[in-house]
């Protein structure tokens, strides 16, 4: 979902689908013209599978490729699933393409991540020869860590059975780079903690192999206030800010001369441009519909505690809502296509614009639809709610197909109405009913002249409540007459 980040910056999303792997991402372009690129890669708790996502990041000027981890609805570290290390290819290929389409090299580019983000961050920047590579409380053991601690994330990885095998092979990746001196020059940067549960089995053993790096900088933090793991991230948030502030500026924190600047804000971006649109997310509203939000009401006054937003997506598989650019969560969407999510705490009182989009199988994002409503302390401020409206997805004919005149026929889903309507500059065309799982489908019954043709779409329910109109513009064309002699089908 584009999205406004609060400086300004707009934030795309993508899913690069030439790999074994489809891998979604989003992207932030570079601010004042800056050459640098920054990777992201996700912690087990990072919302919507991106890491370090909420905001912390907005003020970076250097191009930014947050990458999901999320491959087949499972978690892996960015490099197998089911010990198929075919997601780590796909991995690499996407950072290399946008790599390409902004002419860098590893020597430009930052890799970033926390925990297990941290250790996908040390893997590919030591495996790949990238120049950065900042980690915060990685695991080294990767494979003994997941089938202990997290087994449902050892099961994505490892396989259903946890064989101890496939568990030491994770184990060996990262150590074995590090035996091996990989990319000896790579700038490193390590953040742990005593405080860290996991410091003295996951990392401790494995600074002795790190000294041997040149450009080593370990940051180890003791504080009475770090009690877990997951806190040493927190502690750290301002240091690990200012290393990432001087790497997008080519400045690698150590003693020496730097080159700054070389900032090109006139850069011809061409290149970038056709990838993020080779790769676009968001599909269109015709192809994948938008969500339909059936409560709270627009311009509704809630109660602050208690409300829930509910409604229909059909063809999705889940739905993800965002607040000022803000994530807020992701509900599944049911068989029938419906959805709801109850937030964990109250509404803040006052006016909110929540953004909600669907996600169907493939990971594809419909267009965006947005609800307004105002969170008031009391019920008794609560406005009634009308009653919900049937929602309605065209499926076929797609906006600006064009067709034959004889092949025009209408698709879709309308669950809750009982029948579809179809009218031209408000003349009823006629009628189609809905079946019990909510299909629908209809034809005029004689061919549509050429040309160009608009039809308003609406669905009715039981009580004669109207959906929104959906606009369907698509145009006739006239085929040539099949060749003569006997057909030949395509090889």
């Amino acid at each position: 979902m584009p999205k406004a980040a609060p400086t300004g910056r707009d934030i795309v999303t993508g899913i690069d689908s030439s790999g074994a792997y489809p891998v979604e991402y989003r992207f932030a372009r570079a601010r004042k013209g800056n050459r640098r690129l920054t990777v992201v890669f996700a912690n087990l708790a990072a919302p919507d599978d991106y890491g370090w996502s909420t905001g912390v990041l907005d003020d970076l000027r250097s191009n930014i490729l947050w990458i999901r981890d999320r491959f087949e609805g499972g978690i892996t570290y960015y490099l197998c699933r089911d010990m198929d290390f075919a997601v780590e290819r796909s991995v690499i290929d996407l950072i290399a393409k946008v790599m390409r389409s902004l002419e860098l090299t590893p020597d430009d580019v930052t890799l970033w991540g926390s925990s297990k983000g941290g250790s996908a961050a040390l893997y590919f920047g030591l495996r790949y020869g990238f120049r950065n590579i900042v980690a915060c409380v990685p695991q080294f053991l990767i494979g003994t860590f997941v089938r202990d601690v997290y087994p449902k994330v050892g099961q994505s990885m490892l396989g259903e059975a946890l064989a101890e095998e496939n568990a030491r092979i994770l184990d060996a990746v990262l150590p074995d780079l590090l035996r091996a001196g990989a990319n000896p020059e790579a700038n490193i940067y390590l953040v742990s903690s005593p405080q860290d549960e996991q410091y003295t089995t996951q990392v401790e053993p494995f600074l002795g192999m790190l000294h041997r790096y040149p450009n080593f900088n370990f940051i180890y933090t003791e504080s009475p206030f770090i009690t877990e793991h997951n806190k040493v991230t927190v502690r750290n948030v301002p240091p690990l800010l200012g290393i990432a502030y001087l790497l997008a500026d080519g400045i690698a924190p150590r003693i020496g001369t730097v080159l700054n600047g070389r900032e090109e804000p006139d850069r011809d971006t061409s290149a970038l441009d056709a990838f993020l649109a080779s790769t676009a997310k968001v599909r269109a509203a015709e192809a994948f519909p938008p969500p339909v939000v059936d409560a709270p009401a627009a311009d509704a006054v809630v109660p602050c505690t208690g409300s829930r937003l509910t409604g229909t997506a059909p063809g999705a598989v889940r739905v993800s809502m965002w607040e000022n650019g803000k994530f807020l969560a992701s509900p599944k969407v049911a068989a029938d296509g419906t959805w709801a999510w109850t937030p964990g705490k109250p509404w803040a009182k006052g006016a909110h614009r929540v953004k909600v989009f669907a996600v169907n199988p493939a990971g594809f994002h419909s267009r965006t639809t947005e609800v307004v409503f105002e969170a008031a302390e009391t019920a008794a401020a609560v406005s009634p709610v009308p009653p919900a409206r049937p929602s309605l997805s065209v499926l076929a004919p797609e906006a600006r197909q064009q067709v034959s005149g004889a092949a025009v026929g209408f698709r879709g889903v309308a669950p809750g109405a009982t029948q579809v309507g179809f009218r031209r500059d408000g003349v009823h065309l006629g009628s189609a009913a809905v079946a019990p799982d909510g299909g629908w489908g209809w034809d005029a019954g004689r061919p549509w002249p050429a040309g160009t043709h608009q039809v308003d779409v609406v669905a009715v329910d039981a009580n004669g409540l109207e959906s929104p109109p959906v606009t369907v513009p698509f145009t006739v064309v006239d085929l040539p007459a099949p060749a003569a002699g006997p057909f030949t089908p395509y090889p």
